[in-house]
């Protein structure tokens, strides 16, 4: 089972509010997933549909709680295995045309005539809980969500383009950044941030899924924060030996030419100290000087043995310099 669908699942599973937040959620469950049917002289009917049949009975419920109308459920029957049935709802006549009104998809004029309705109307969605219901039922019918590990991705698929920045406008009242973008046929609204995410599960209800989400988001980032670190103590852990290294080379070449005794007591005691603790930082070598000696002060030491090491290599002719076509001359 995927994310979004243990998502949809749960939030199928509430049935809370009074009547109005009831009727904001099928509002958007028939803007999502229903659809008009004309019937000549018998007028009209609407159907719902959705391949969850979690989703198709909360529409059921939905109906004979607000109107009290009790619909058959039908299934269609899929044969090819890699798909699934298909459940549906259809509402016929005067009951269609009732539902149809008060969720605000056929809006009456005043001469009697209607027209389909591509807008959330705002007397459904007059208060914060209608809102969160609505956006809860707009999920349920055409959203879907990434699971977290592969990436933060939510986003509601609608047919309408008015009606996608209905859906944006709605979002945005709760402070969430939600983009549109066209997509052949279809206007996606989407959130691609993990807080904004998390905002909007919280908002729908879906507080296990919230969790969950969470628990990889935070894991992710730890991961993440572990793997920055462990990757700049690598640097600086390669750099500090690296660094030792050039010190014992300086150092050892002046043992090997003119004696570590000739240099003066200060940078003798740093040289020694050096050789014997090979992997120490500059500020763990400085502890152990008699007096104990700062980071910059053991720096600026093992700077002089450097400069008295070319100094010697000058002297000799042992220093070499690389030509551009790569080869070496003293």
């Amino acid at each position: 089972m995927s994310f979004s669908h243990e998502v949809k699942e749960e939030l199928a599973r509430i049935y809370e509010g009074d009547r109005s937040g009831k009727l904001a959620e099928l509002s958007a469950l028939m803007h999502t997933c229903g659809s008009i049917e004309i019937h000549g002289m018998k007028g009209i009917a609407a159907r719902i549909s959705s391949e969850n049949a979690a989703i198709i009975k909360k529409v059921y419920m939905l109906i004979k709680d607000v109107f009290g109308f009790k619909q058959e459920v039908c299934i269609k029957r899929n044969r090819q295995l890699t798909k699934h049935n298909l459940y549906f709802i259809t509402v016929e006549g005067e009951n269609a045309f009732k539902i149809m009104t008060e969720c605000g998809i056929i809006l009456i004029a005043e001469d009697g005539s209607w027209i389909i309705n591509n807008k959330i109307v705002d007397g459904i969605v007059d208060d914060e809980k209608r809102k969160r219901a609505y956006l809860r039922g707009a999920f349920l019918g055409c959203g879907s969500l990434n699971d977290p590990e592969k990436g933060y991705h939510m986003e509601m698929v609608v047919q309408n383009e008015e009606y996608a920045f209905s859906l944006g406008e709605l979002l945005r009242f709760f402070e969430l950044k939600a983009k549109i973008i066209a997509r052949k046929n279809n206007y996606i609204v989407y959130l691609k941030e993990g807080e904004q995410i998390v905002d909007f599960l919280n908002l729908i209800g879906a507080h296990k899924a919230l969790l969950d989400f969470e628990n990889v988001r935070v894991f992710k980032e730890v991961r993440n924060n572990v793997n920055r670190i462990v990757n700049c103590e690598t640097a600086n852990l390669s750099k500090t030996v690296n660094a030792a290294l050039k010190q014992i080379d300086n150092i050892r070449y002046i043992e090997n030419t003119i004696g570590l005794k000739s240099l003066p007591p200060d940078l003798y005691e740093v040289a020694i100290m050096r050789l014997e603790n090979r992997d120490l930082s500059l500020k763990e070598l400085g502890q152990l000087l008699t007096p104990p000696l700062g980071k910059s002060g053991v720096n600026h030491r093992l700077k002089r043995i450097e400069e008295i090491a070319m100094k010697i290599k000058k002297q000799r002719g042992d220093v070499y310099i690389v030509q551009k076509d790569g080869s070496c001359e003293k």
